[in-house]
């Protein structure tokens, strides 16, 4: 992977050197991590630049023209001759200094799109990237695209302001307006793993998921730092899907997790299966076995359970090579005896360390498997095949997270006694995160007794959850890389990564408007306009290049109540979008039930102490109905700890929702827009109305990293969080879930719990359930358009 470092006022703007990047990284995912910093210069090795293109931690361009000419260079396989004729004519013709000298580009450019929607060929291309990026960096184009575009030729404002819309475009303009300053920043992470015997060009990693569901955001740091250092020494990055649990895995879980990786740009050098080698794991295990380190043991589990905690050797420990051989052989068969029968690793019968106690490394399952059907009834442990197939695929650095730590020994111990090629293993630490569970055991308890909606719910820390709950993919991706790969184990909050996620979608998020239906308070304007007129205003003031919406301008609105309730007569308070209005008069008592008020449009919007949204009633204009969420916590406890029960944690009201108005533009924008509705924040259109059974456009609302959207919702009588069951029943809240005894009240029928009105109906302990089938979030549609911005990613169907 690249790194390309920008001036964020660089002169020239080096946003050519940054198109082409973003758009290189739309075709090829990962292939370039672009880096804005402040300043109008970079300190490169040699020499101050605006732009400097490293690889490997070496600087290989300094300076936009070299930068450029080494990103054309590796798409030039990809390129026709057409398209690498206007990147040059973008570098050369378009960034003149003057209108005199850049008008007949400009002319030029003009023409050539009279009867072409791209630059070059029929879809967008480098051509228009590099384009693009001449023409938002020059000045003088910006200034007469504001002021007098007809100077400019329709059909090229036509060209730019459709390529102005794409996502290689927003993630330039988010880079550039959240620029980082030059130094070090005070809570990036380490990547110092102390990795031993690195040869630069050789080192191989691997991101080894089990495809029994799906990826979260734990998940993430792995794959995201499994990929980095493979990337950092110019190796290899291998996906391997652990499928060696045939009762939980499905081929539909493996394709939403290459789905997701995909979403995180991390595309692996090569995909495997620990399936791949089935036969040579067992060969393996035939050999352990004729060297005398493993037997069969057909101990019933809960003596071999005591028999390991208190450092008993198996009545089975002391077989002969031929009984373990002839007993391994029922087993791979699957007769009647063979499926009592596990094998085991002779490890240590009282190690200190637990995971050294004749870990078992084979087990008996007769559900078929869904790459190789009914062929294998025996299949090897995680720990038996992880160390193999690590050596057999040449990983050289296996990196996994702290939790595997105790099993570390176990991992080394197999690679003498098995005469394979050892592989060095090195941990980081877990993200482990305030009020949130990782357990894919205690998440899937969650979905089978249907507190959430499925694996993607808004409230799960999946990578599909929190995507719906609108977090972007390069906010996640900077997160996740700012950690490191410390082996400190910390308890994070979720403020930084969501205040990281704001700043990405705030530029490109444009400005609607919302009431609460509930709280509607008509307002007559007594010398408003005779007839309401609809007219084009801005969708982000900041950002005039995301075009316009329609506003309703009318005698005859709607406020809030809330805003309506704070009103005095003769009060000068402004419209938001429109002027100041005076309140002429109040009808209700408690409650407003109308307001007139006259409009005083010469009146200084600065000097107001309230600034109040609106909508304007117009027969043919309507407003969009829609409901807006948030959501709670799952569970009350910042941390569960050892012997904490789910069920005794959990949060009695994790969803809120709100009937609202919105303006009629939000009903036009697609499935995965990310906008913010004026004083309430930012927000996901997670449904549009005929997706919705109510027909209601559903927006979810999006955490933007301030303290008070960060904390639970559920608090008790003294304003407190409640954070878990209290002790004895002691200082129980009114209204608690709990009783004066400890105990839970909130209770249906037959005494079952009710949780966000539903019956809580637990799974039997020994009922196997399997994952549910999650659909593709927000569709094919195309998720940036020119009436719709948003930083969402779209990716194939894996169904």
């Amino acid at each position: 992977m690249a790194t390309l470092t920008l001036a964020q006022k660089g002169s020239p703007l080096p946003y050519i050197a940054a198109a082409l990047a973003e758009f290189a990284n739309g075709t090829m995912p990962g292939s370039y991590t672009v880096v804005w910093q402040e300043g109008n210069t970079l300190k490169s090795d040699d020499k101050k630049a605006n732009a400097v293109l490293s690889k490997n931690g070496n600087e290989v361009a300094v300076g936009e023209l070299t930068v450029v000419t080494e990103i054309t260079s590796s798409l030039e396989s990809a390129l026709t001759d057409d398209v690498l004729l206007w990147v040059r004519f973008a570098h050369a013709k378009l960034g003149a200094a003057s209108f005199k000298d850049l008008e007949a580009a400009l002319t030029q450019l003009d023409h050539h799109l009279v009867m072409r929607s791209y630059v070059a060929g029929y879809s967008v291309t480098a051509a228009d990237a590099a384009a693009w990026g001449a023409l938002k960096a020059s000045a003088i184009f910006q200034r007469n695209l504001k002021t007098k575009p007809e100077m400019l030729g329709q059909h090229l404002v036509r060209w730019y302001e459709h390529v102005n819309s794409l996502p290689f475009a927003a993630h330039v303009v988010v880079g550039h307006a959240n620029a980082q300053p030059q130094q070090k920043q005070a809570d990036q992470g380490s990547f110092d793993l102390g990795l031993e015997n690195v040869e630069y060009g050789n080192v191989v990693t691997r991101f080894p998921p089990e495809p029994s569901g799906y990826l979260h955001i734990g998940h993430a740091k792995a794959a995201l730092l499994n990929q980095h250092f493979a990337r950092m020494y110019s190796g290899k990055l291998i996906v391997r899907f652990d499928d060696t649990n045939p009762t939980k895995e499905k081929e539909e879980f493996e394709e939403s997790i290459k789905e997701d990786l995909r979403l995180l740009g991390i595309e692996g050098d090569v995909i495997s299966h620990t399936s791949d080698h089935f036969q040579a794991i067992y060969e393996l295990a035939i050999r352990l076995i004729k060297k005398g380190l493993a037997y069969a043991d057909d101990t019933d589990q809960k003596t071999m359970r005591d028999e390991r905690m208190k450092g008993i050797a198996s009545k089975c420990r002391s077989q002969s090579i031929e009984e373990n051989l002839r007993r391994f052989e029922e087993m791979r068969q699957a007769t009647e005896f063979g499926q009592t029968c596990c094998l085991r690793a002779k490890m240590s019968v009282d190690n200190p360390n637990k995971a050294m106690r004749d870990p078992v490394i084979y087990r008996c399952n007769l559900t078929p498997h869904h790459r190789t059907g009914s062929a294998w009834k025996i299949y090897p442990t995680y720990d038996f095949c992880c160390p193999i197939v690590d050596s057999i695929e040449g990983v050289t650095h296996a990196l996994r997270t702290t939790e595997y730590r105790d099993r570390n020994p176990q991992y080394e111990w197999f690679f003498p006694a098995l005469e394979i090629r050892p592989v060095v293993i090195k941990d980081f630490s877990r993200m482990n995160f305030v009020y949130t569970l990782l357990s894919k055991r205690k998440l899937q308890w969650f979905v089978d007794t249907g507190l959430v909606s499925g694996w993607d719910d808004p409230r799960f820390p999946t990578v599909r959850g929190i995507r719906r709950r609108g977090m972007t993919v390069e906010a996640l991706r900077q997160y996740v890389l700012m950690q490191g790969a410390s082996q400190k184990n910390m308890l994070l909050e979720w403020d930084k990564i969501w205040s990281a996620n704001k700043k990405v979608i705030d530029p490109i998020a444009p400005r609607h408007t919302a009431l609460l239906k509930k709280e509607l308070v008509p307002v007559t304007l007594s010398n408003g306009p005779k007839e309401s007129y609809v007219k084009d205003t801005l969708r982000h003031k900041k950002h005039p290049e995301m075009g316009t919406k329609q506003t309703v301008f009318s005698s005859q609105l709607f406020v809030d109540q809330v805003d309506a309730a704070g009103f005095a007569v003769g009060e000068e308070i402004t419209l938001m979008d429109w002027g100041n209005a005076v309140v002429e008069a109040i009808d209700g008592e408690g409650v407003v039930s109308n307001v007139v008020m006259r409009l005083h449009l010469e009146g200084d919007v600065k000097a107001t102490k309230k600034k109040i949204t609106w909508l304007g009633q117009d027969v043919h204009v309507h407003p969009a109905e829609a409901l807006l969420v948030d959501y709670d916590y799952l569970i009350t406890k910042k941390k569960l700890e050892e012997g904490d029960s789910v069920e005794e944690v959990l949060t009695p009201k994790t969803e809120y929702t709100d009937a609202a108005m919105v303006d009629s533009n939000v009903g036009m924008l697609p499935r995965g827009s990310t906008i913010q509705l004026e004083r309430r924040g930012y927000y996901i259109i997670d449904k549009v109305a005929a997706e919705s059974e109510l027909g209601l456009i559903t927006l979810i609302k999006i955490p933007d990293g301030k303290l008070s959207s960060m904390a639970s919702k559920h608090e008790d009588t003294s304003g407190g969080v409640q954070s878990s069951k209290p002790k004895d029943g002691k200082n129980a809240a009114k209204g608690s879930p709990w009783d004066k005894g400890g105990k839970k009240t909130e209770t249906g029928k037959g005494g079952q719990l009710l949780v966000n009105d539903k019956v809580l109906a637990l799974p039997k302990h020994d009922e196997v359930t399997s994952m549910y089938r999650t659909n593709h979030m927000y569709g094919d549609v195309p998720l940036q358009e020119p009436s719709s911005v948003t930083s969402m990613y779209q990716t194939k169907k894996f169904y």
